[in-house]
């Protein structure tokens, strides 16, 4: 479908008076209309408890996205948002709110086009989707998607459950399950790096590269959000959705088409080929940590135990790091390192890809250490590619060092780079599914996850050790070391 046409729909958000909507998706939609990738035959209907007029929903849009932008501007696109007081649990609301989108389809000349985004506490999930369907408000000529945050349930069980729901009211090509890193420019790019560069597909196999290593790293804590994450931990948090998305893309084969049912088809089979943990296994493949109090920027911060709303003795990882086995053609033998946690040395999400040695290599490194080719694609805050190869210095000894080829794709632009939901916004609208996960990916991803979380669950030994600032504990380099490598923090 051509990206350069203007979709025409009513957009609902559910929790509108929250904070992802004020943070995220007003600006997002904002930078659509400005940028005229949306036109003027467009409504968003924001739903909340909150007994808000629309005049109280537009002065929050404004104030959400305000920028030296001039008024007219802003007083054009606030226009299109009306707010509508809901109760989830009535179906007399859901019957309103069909009222007032029909006769907001009527003003802005929309072919009944409906997107229904939940941007709210996940135990609503299955009452809403199905009470839209039962109320008529799904029942349109023209087509109904439904948008959906993480957490996509818990485990593999709860994840089934909400899937059921949902599917009583939806259709799978109607489920868009939001997963804001397949957003991210350099995560769309990994597929063009590998199939739009004969340098690098040819070599993507278990011949050429010794190990791949997923790193996404934050120096915040918790913040407000220790209720949620309490619950959650890093492993649920970050490893069952984003990073296992990105070891995805990293591995699959190369689809017949670039559609949507053919990559998520590739995508699919590497997540069954996924070697999976064993109970008893669990901690020689995967390490966990929490951090303890230290500085970050020259500030001290507090220990997870001592965050607001988190249980003294609470037992909740808040580093995972992890070795992955894809035991298929391709990749057997090949090891797949992830590591992802909060208040680390720097916010940063990278990529390394890690070539193997030449057999007999005539040039030496530094003090005799060869210095392998690496491959590094930078996903956030910088987004671009850094390749390690190596040559002779001007000037310098015999051996060869270490020199970097960089491309930086933010550097110089960065205020118009696309935020990942103003892009995922704009594929939905447009009925792109390619960058949102398939329910099938959902279930592989908890399947691998759950032995791990139901070990540590029943482990209730974790607390604080990894120092605020750092890198993670010490398990996590051992795990690397075991096989001889050890982490690049480049």
């Amino acid at each position: 479908m051509k990206t350069n046409q203007q979709p025409k729909a009513v957009i609902v958000i559910f929790g509108a008076t929250g904070d992802l909507a004020k943070r995220k998706l007003y600006p997002s939609i904002h930078r659509l209309y400005k940028n005229g990738q949306i036109g003027e035959e467009f409504a968003v209907v924001g739903v909340g408890r909150r007994p808000w007029s629309n005049e109280d929903l537009r002065q929050t849009v404004k104030t959400s996205i305000s920028t030296a932008a001039d008024k007219q501007l802003y007083d054009d696109f606030t226009s299109h948002f009306y707010y509508h007081p809901f109760d989830v649990t009535n179906p007399g609301s859901y019957q309103e709110l069909n009222v007032l989108l029909n006769q907001l389809e009527d003003t802005y000349q929309i072919p009944n086009n409906r997107m229904f985004y939940l941007a709210m506490a996940p135990e609503f999930f299955g009452t809403i989707a199905k009470t839209l369907k039962s109320e008529g408000v799904t029942a349109t000529t023209g087509w109904s998607r439904l948008v959906i945050e993480k957490p996509f349930g818990h485990d593999l069980p709860s994840a089934q459950a909400l899937n059921q729901e949902i599917r009583e009211a939806f259709t799978e090509d109607q489920i868009y399950r939001i997963d804001h890193y397949l957003g991210k420019q350099m995560v769309q790019n990994i597929e063009v790096i590998r199939f739009a560069n004969a340098i690098f597909e040819p070599l993507w196999t278990n011949r050429y590269i010794s190990n791949i290593q997923i790193t996404s790293s934050e120096s915040l804590g918790v913040e407000d959000r220790a209720r949620y994450y309490e619950k959650s931990g890093a492993l649920r948090d970050m490893v069952q959705n984003h990073i296992m998305q990105m070891v995805a893309l990293l591995a699959m084969e190369p689809p017949i088409k670039l559609n949507t049912e053919e990559i998520r088809s590739e995508k699919v089979k590497v997540l069954r080929a996924l070697r999976p943990i064993a109970k008893d296994e669990v901690d020689e493949y995967f390490v966990r940590g929490q951090y303890q109090a230290g500085e970050i920027d020259g500030l001290p911060v507090p220990a997870y135990t001592d965050e607001d709303n988190v249980a003294p003795d609470s037992n909740t990882e808040t580093f995972v790091s992890g070795k992955l086995l894809i035991d298929n053609f391709r990749w057997a033998g090949v090891p797949f390192y992830i590591r992802t946690g909060k208040r680390m040395k720097e916010k940063s999400t990278k990529i390394v890809v890690q070539f193997k040695d030449i057999p007999m290599n005539l040039y030496y490194g530094n003090e005799n250490n060869m210095n392998p080719n690496l491959l590094v694609i930078h996903i956030q805050p910088d987004e671009g590619i850094t390749l390690y190869l190596n040559a002779k210095k001007l000037g310098g000894a015999a051996h060869a060092q270490p020199i970097k080829l960089d491309y930086c794709s933010n550097c110089n632009d960065e205020l118009n780079t696309p935020e990942a939901y103003e892009k995922l916004i704009h594929d939905c609208l447009l009925g792109d599914a390619t960058n949102f996960a398939h329910w099938d990916e959902v279930a592989l991803s908890w399947s691998f996850v759950d032995s791990i979380s139901e070990t540590w669950a029943a482990n209730k030994t974790l607390s604080p050790n990894y120092e605020a600032g750092s890198m993670g504990p010490k398990e996590s380099d051992d795990l690397l070391a075991k096989d001889g490598l050890h982490w690049w923090n480049i």
